[in-house]
């Protein structure tokens, strides 16, 4: 299978910085964690500043530019458990198309009710019937669907984050670049610019981010190590790399994990992505998850859900499993509810 370029993830950057800051997504900034280990200093990707509160709007929006004209009346489907759902909805109200989107009933409210308020129709089946039902409705309309992962433009959309961090790495890595313009703390940064190793922590699911931002990483500097970072409760994806082929967990067993939004599994077209461009995944515990949700939000300043604090969960419980080098974390969303934000403060 052909796998999506590092041309098209820069084609698709363009795409989207051409959208009127109003629509488009914003270019998130590294932050520096000051309590971070200085013999491998952390920087954080704050997709959760996104519009929409995750990394799923670039992709949805590429895709959804790509429509044309005539089927865009049609409207956008998708099948989501919550931030592609938001995103694609978001898209198609960007460009005057209606949205229909099949949630499972365990997806979030706030996601779904975010959805909903941008106009997006509901379609409310069991975890399994999400995918089957999205098509159906595809077909009777004639419509455009904008899977959350399996699909080239997706990719490219996501995978952006990953050039945006390479370009800001590399005006850190600059003998003249205190790195203000980047994140506000200058000097601070010092001990990260001066490290040539680099790794980039990247939360797992259906594989499409993490198929993006190792693309475009290691396009340009392959001696990086790109990890994955998935739920113990979810590692169907850390079985199927380590095996060299893909592992299919039932849909239960996946969704035990409190970070929903990393329940989906990788598809042929993700997984291919990965066993190129990915060195390995790690999992975290249900705890550990928790205990970063809350060090994200009290120390951070940073409102991260379950699954966009992963990445974090892994740097602080599952160093031992990591290079010791600079580190960029992902923190890929931040639509949580507002109860589960409660409970992990109180933890």
């Amino acid at each position: 299978m052909q796998l999506v370029s590092y041309a098209e993830i820069a084609a698709a950057r363009t795409v989207l910085t051409a959208m009127p800051p109003s629509v488009g997504p914003v270019r998130t900034p590294l932050l520096p964690v000051a309590d971070a280990d200085p013999a491998r200093p952390l920087l954080l990707k704050p997709e959760s500043l996104q519009p929409t509160g995750a990394f799923k709007i670039r992709g949805a929006l590429h895709a959804a530019s790509a429509v044309p004209e005539e089927a865009r009346s049609r409207g956008l489907v998708a099948y989501s458990s919550g931030n592609h759902a938001r995103a694609v909805a978001y898209a198609a109200r960007a460009f005057g198309m209606p949205a229909t989107v099949v949630v499972p009933h365990t997806a979030p409210a706030v996601k779904v009710a975010a959805a909903r308020s941008l106009g997006a129709d509901i379609v409310p089946v069991d975890a399994a019937e999400r995918e089957t039902r999205a098509h159906r409705i595809v077909e009777e309309r004639g419509a455009t669907l904008v899977p959350p992962f399996d699909d080239p433009a997706v990719i490219a959309g996501q995978g952006t984050v990953g050039l945006e961090i390479l370009e800001d790495l590399d005006r850190l890595a600059r003998p003249e670049s205190t790195g203000e313009h980047l994140t506000g703390h200058g000097p601070a940064n010092s001990g990260f610019a001066r490290s040539n190793e680099l790794v980039v922590l990247v939360p797992v699911s259906g594989g499409g981010l993490i198929s993006g931002i190792g693309v475009a990483i290691k396009s340009v500097r392959p001696e990086a190590t790109v990890i994955g970072i998935e739920p113990e409760l979810a590692a169907d994806a850390q079985e199927s790399l380590r095996a060299g082929t893909r592992r299919q967990w039932p849909v239960d067993s996946r969704t035990r994990t409190a970070a929903d939004g990393l329940t989906a599994e990788p598809s042929e077209r993700t997984f291919a992505h990965m066993r190129e461009v990915v060195d390995d995944i790690v999992t975290v515990s249900e705890a550990e998850i928790a205990e970063a949700t809350g060090y994200l939000a009290r120390t951070c300043r940073l409102v991260a859900e379950r699954s966009g604090a992963v990445t974090t969960a892994a740097y602080r419980h599952r160093g031992a499993l990591l290079p010791a080098a600079s580190t960029v974390a992902v923190v890929s969303g931040g639509n949580i509810d507002v109860e589960d934000l409660v409970t992990v403060l109180a933890d």
